[in-house]
């Protein structure tokens, strides 16, 4: 088992991985614009190899993007299928190689993620998690339902809920959390009551609620794209699903949980280092970064009109949320007010980068 760290170890695993296939590669797509990338797996068609793309049917403001990527890969004999539509996104990233070796990622196959964020993700060799990804690659390409089988790997909406709140029950000592923003009621119940039991918990992140006896700190110097969780020094959890409402019950989110003592010494390592961080002052911009700002800022206004899928899909993910939640008003005011302020961010820090 190996951990990727990002951006540390850049697309090099990913291409010797794509590289090595001799029969099949399995690959699950969400946000996509590396070249090399695709070059790969152009070449190993080339080479005999089976190919197979299963590409999610949205993101926030890329579906134009995602279907060009289909038609180039079609165009080269890479079999390309489509995500359905019932969840609010199929945000999950994998890569099986030969039906032997598993990619499970928190980062997309982006440079935004690659080179500019935190990310991670767990490379192995164990049959029964490839197996498992092997079962919902097949549920997913064919629209069938999954049936989850094994509890170290953690599926939106199948199990996440249950496996995820397991897993911080769990803890007796401490939690270590990489989260852009945990609003789960139930998680931040289950935390809560963590604190109280003398579990010392630290978030890399932010927290909707924040308790008091919930140490957390913002990610310096680099975006934040992963979703870990430490526990106890032992195990740990790497995937894609923060502890949000949508990511455990409405989306697909894919994640793994793993006891190598190298790979969980490796997250330490990387989470005390970027904890240990603190702001410093900003680099005076250069006089061009202005009108680079200005322009972007302003294209960027120019699309946010109500149809503009950025919007819709953050409107679309609110109501999923919301939906039996029993929310008055004003809270559904202000949840929808936040989830379209977190959609626009995001596009503005892709638009940056």
């Amino acid at each position: 088992m190996k951990l990727l760290i990002q951006p540390n170890d850049g697309i090099a695993a990913l291409l010797s991985g794509i590289r090595r296939a001799k029969k099949s590669i399995e690959i699950v797509i969400f946000r996509f614009d590396r070249a090399e990338i695709e070059a790969a797996l152009k070449a190993a068609v080339g080479r005999g190899v089976s190919v197979s793309a299963l590409i999610a049917y949205t993101n926030r403001g890329g579906e134009i993007n995602l279907r060009k990527l289909e038609m180039r890969l079609l165009e080269v004999g890479v079999a390309v299928s489509r995500t359905a539509d019932d969840l609010v996104r199929y945000h999950d990233k994998l890569m099986i190689i030969d039906r032997r070796l598993l990619y499970v990622l928190s980062f997309n196959f982006t440079h935004l993620d690659i080179d500019h964020s935190r990310g991670f993700g767990i490379v192995t060799r164990n049959a029964r998690l490839v197996q498992e990804a092997v079962q919902l690659f097949e549920a997913d390409t064919t629209r069938n339902p999954y049936t989850p089988t094994l509890d170290t790997f953690v599926v939106s909406p199948a199990n996440a809920r249950k496996l995820l709140a397991a897993f911080i029950h769990k803890a007796k000592k401490e939690l270590l959390i990489y989260d852009p923003k945990i609003t789960d009621m139930e998680m931040l119940r289950a935390l809560s009551e963590r604190t109280k039991a003398g579990v010392e918990i630290r978030v890399i992140g932010r927290v909707g609620k924040r308790s008091p006896a919930l140490e957390v700190r913002n990610l310096v110097k680099l975006r934040l794209h992963t979703r870990t969780i430490i526990r106890d020094r032992h195990q740990a959890f790497v995937g894609s699903q923060s502890l949000r409402q949508a990511e455990l019950d409405s989306r697909r989110e894919v994640g793994v949980i793993v006891r190598e003592p190298k790979v969980v010494n490796s997250l330490i390592k990387t989470f005390e280092t970027d904890w240990a961080m603190r702001p410093v002052g900003e680099d005076r911009p250069s006089e061009a970064r202005p009108k680079v700002l200005k322009k972007a800022l302003k294209a960027l206004v120019k699309e946010l009109s109500p149809l503009n899928p950025i919007v819709k899909e953050a409107l679309k993910e609110v109501a999923s949320e919301t939906g039996s939640a029993g929310l008055n008003p004003q809270e559904v005011k202000e949840t929808v007010q936040e989830a379209v302020k977190e959609a626009v961010r995001e596009r503005v820090e892709e638009m940056l980068k």
